[in-house]
């Protein structure tokens, strides 16, 4: 029998222990999963950020540590942990950015913004056809991908930018730091999908938003840290940027007193654009502690030099 440790928090287990005994019996795999193993006996840690497993270092025979959220950054810098980690790439989560990204691209470019403040008189305005509207995507991960198609889907000319470099049909991709001035040049909305690495902490700043047109708007549902706060709330105030609706931010809940609350061009949501779904997550747990019982690689296993 597979021993299998939650170790997500006992909140997280009343709604992830059915979809996972579910998920196992689907692959006919034999696994005793419950809180509270022996250490030495785990052979599979199903992981969220905020654990109360910290110090991996009595799990001597564990294959894997199978994490619940797409972002690593959280653990990715475990020194006692050795064993693989793997992100969550869930097709549910994946579903529910695209339709968070999507909409908030058509608010901005159809300006339902400006509807919604003129209520009170006739300003009729022509915005122009998706074909017109540039945008870029900063990030060509599995979520920048489903994104990039969607929107391209829809007529709107992606760019899509990463740190190395990417091939995907129906989108101008570039990489390096060349291509992210290039991907900024034109465009009116970007999107920002990165993960949360040393290199990519503070991306959008002071120097890298002057290289947008003035009045672009940003929608950031990656990572609060991919912004420099202080450089978007200048830019916020001198035009430059038009909007910004931002899902994340570097402290979570967003602390009341902070600007964002109260800028006139920030919408927040409260971290809302993608939560992993125990379904579908499950299924993805499941997939890998068959291939580590077969013997064969992993998906969605983190590079740890990259932190992704």
């Amino acid at each position: 029998m597979i021993k299998v440790e939650f170790a997500a928090g006992d909140a997280r287990w009343d709604v992830y222990e059915a979809p996972l005994k579910q998920a196992f019996a689907k692959l006919n795999l034999d696994v005793d999963l419950r809180l509270g193993h022996a250490p030495q006996d785990v052979e599979y840690i199903v992981y969220a950020p905020g654990s109360y497993l910290q110090d991996f270092t009595p799990f001597t025979n564990a294959k894997a540590v199978l994490n619940l959220w797409a972002g690593v950054e959280r653990i990715v810098g475990n020194e006692t942990l050795t064993m693989p980690l793997c992100r969550m790439v869930d097709p549910g989560l994946s579903t529910a950015m695209v339709e968070w990204v999507s909409g908030h691209t058509l608010r901005y470019h159809l300006e339902i913004d400006r509807c919604l403040a003129t209520q009170n008189r006739w300003d009729p305005y022509v915005p122009p056809l998706a074909k017109d509207r540039p945008v870029t995507i900063l990030g060509l991960g599995e979520l920048g991908q489903s994104c990039a198609k969607a929107l391209a889907a829809l007529g709107f000319p992606v760019t899509g930018w990463s740190r190395s470099e990417r091939d995907v049909p129906g989108v101008t991709c570039r990489f390096g730091e060349d291509g992210m001035h290039a991907a900024l040049s034109n465009a009116e909305i970007v999107v920002l999908l990165l993960p949360d690495t040393p290199a990519t902490r503070d991306l959008l700043n002071a120097q890298t938003l002057l290289h947008l047109p003035k009045g672009a708007r940003i929608l950031n549902p990656g990572r609060g840290p991919l912004i420099d706060d202080n450089a978007l709330l200048a830019a916020l105030d001198n035009g430059q940027i038009g909007h910004a609706t931002l899902d994340v931010f570097r402290v979570e809940p967003l602390p009341q007193g902070h600007p964002y609350w109260t800028h006139p061009n920030v919408t927040v949501t409260p971290h809302i654009a993608a939560e992993t779904r125990p379904s579908t997550a499950a299924e993805v747990v499941a997939e890998n502690i068959r291939r580590g019982e077969a013997g064969v690689e992993f998906i969605y296993q983190v590079d740890r030099d990259k932190g992704y």
